[in-house]
């Protein structure tokens, strides 16, 4: 794997403040619907607390929460190819949103992944590498903004 390979950025300008964007963001109930699959997560929203994703058959992950910096920073880690084991820093990316007031009802939503070049992705769980986040932090963010400007409001993904 390249440098390049080892961290994903992306934004995307969402028509409404930061403080709904914060909310949508960090909040269990929205997180649960624009980044998984509608069911009722978990989020402990401190350093070193614990967050629930869950995209249904994929499975769900126990993320720690790094930063929380309302309403502009908010940070994670995840172990994409290991559901149901609690993240370390040896098995996850770390996840981090900027959130930027860039007019009057307009905010900039910027993720930054990185940690790639070091994942050891389990056997059978290739599919969770790189490149799959790289296409699909465009969903993502594409979702999130849809759902924060409250154009889409179906979840992310299928449930179980």
């Amino acid at each position: 794997m390249s440098n390049n390979e080892d961290r994903i950025e992306r934004d995307i300008t969402i028509a409404t403040t930061v403080e709904r964007v914060w909310e949508v963001i960090t909040t269990p109930e929205h997180f649960a619907t624009w980044f998984g699959s509608g069911a009722p997560v978990d989020i402990d929203l401190r350093p070193g607390g614990e967050m629930t994703l869950d995209h249904g058959a994929h499975g769900r992950y126990r993320a720690v929460v790094v930063e929380v910096d309302p309403p502009h920073r908010f940070s994670y880690r995840w172990a994409a190819g290991y559901p149901e084991v609690r993240a370390s820093d040896a098995s996850s990316t770390l996840v981090e949103f900027t959130l930027t007031s860039v007019g009057p009802e307009l905010t900039r939503l910027r993720v930054v992944e990185s940690g790639f070049a070091d994942l050891v992705v389990p056997e059978g769980r290739e599919w969770m590498n790189y490149e799959n986040h790289l296409r699909g932090w465009n969903d993502v963010l594409a979702k999130a903004a849809g759902y924060a400007e409250g154009r889409d409001l179906t979840p992310m993904v299928a449930p179980r």
